[in-house]
């Protein structure tokens, strides 16, 4: 009696694929790694958000005549109001506004201004950069003399010049901070621009006889996106310091509309009379905004120029 004997072995497990890390997540991942970006993130998020819906969020509109009372002007902070249906928080300025509803109101006003300049800063400056490194010559030239020449102007000095000579308005000062900025980014875009221009993809591009702004705009601009985001973060940053103080010396925007650095300056004749938190508060939010934003760009840094990790 034969026996035979089957070798049947059972089916191995399917091993799972490897999950492929696409460069965003890897971007994620390494900006995660930093605690204080996260934070960072987090509160410029909500930051943006409490601007954003400051109309619902506020008990008060602050800059509505109809809303404000004169008698409740220069209230210490927790505080009911005159009709006892809600409480000023924050307490209230000279005009009786809530500088809770006011911090809300000026955040608008002041992330507005930072980041639509440094939006049609960056626009303009990374075109210029981006010109002069590809065309060389007489081009790169002009463009980085007008560069040289806009830096070797104090910010501060340049754009009480220009709003000196336009007038106070939120679109003056973001104008006034463009003519101001634009420089950064065009000399950034140049100089990563001009060691992208040297390499192979770039030539092959040239050889194949494809239209300028193709290669320039397809091929390489986004090369050059790098440098370009960690620069635009900071940008905002200073730009957002910079119409606060504009604001502050009454050179930035009017009254009637509100921004952190001009609630800042509401409060200053009254800081060595005691009533401290007109200025106190809305300088505490300009602080965490400003703080808040270059966390984040410091770990952009990191993340998109691996040299400089620690």
């Amino acid at each position: 009696m034969s026996t035979t004997t089957a070798n049947s072995a059972a089916p191995a497990p399917a091993t799972p694929a490897p999950k492929v890390e696409t460069p965003f997540r890897r971007f994620v991942s390494e900006f995660a790694e930093s605690k204080l970006a996260l934070f960072g993130l987090a509160v410029i998020t909500l930051i943006a958000l409490i601007a954003l819906f400051a109309p619902w969020l506020t008990p008060q509109n602050p800059y509505d005549l109809a809303q404000l009372d004169i008698l409740d002007g220069r209230l210490e902070p927790g505080t009911r109001n005159g009709l006892d249906t809600f409480t000023y928080w924050l307490g209230t300025d000279d005009q009786g506004r809530d500088m809770l509803s006011g911090i809300m109101y000026g955040l608008r006003i002041s992330l507005t201004v930072g980041g639509g300049s440094a939006i049609i800063a960056c626009t303009i400056g990374a075109t210029l950069g981006l010109l002069a490194a590809y065309a060389g010559g007489k081009t790169d030239t002009v463009i980085m003399r007008l560069v040289d020449l806009q830096l070797s102007f104090p910010s501060i000095l340049a754009a009480l010049m220009i709003l000196a000579f336009l007038g106070k308005g939120v679109m003056n000062v973001v104008l006034a901070l463009v003519i101001v900025e634009w420089a950064y980014y065009a000399r950034t875009v140049r100089g990563t621009a001009l060691v992208e221009r040297g390499r192979e993809y770039i030539e092959a591009a040239q050889c194949l006889a494809l239209p300028t702004r193709r290669i320039i705009f397809r091929h390489l601009l986004p090369n050059c996106l790098p440098p370009l985001i960690v620069v635009a973060t900071m940008q905002v940053a200073r730009a957002i310091a910079l119409e606060a103080t504009l604001s502050f010396l009454g050179l930035g925007v009017p009254i009637t509309e509100p921004s952190l650095g001009l609630l800042i300056s509401n409060g200053y004749e009254y800081m060595l009379s005691g009533k401290y938190w007109i200025s106190f508060y809305p300088g505490i939010a300009l602080l965490v905004t400003i703080v808040s934003i270059n966390l984040v760009g410091d770990q952009l840094r990191d993340v998109l120029n691996p040299r400089l990790k620690k």
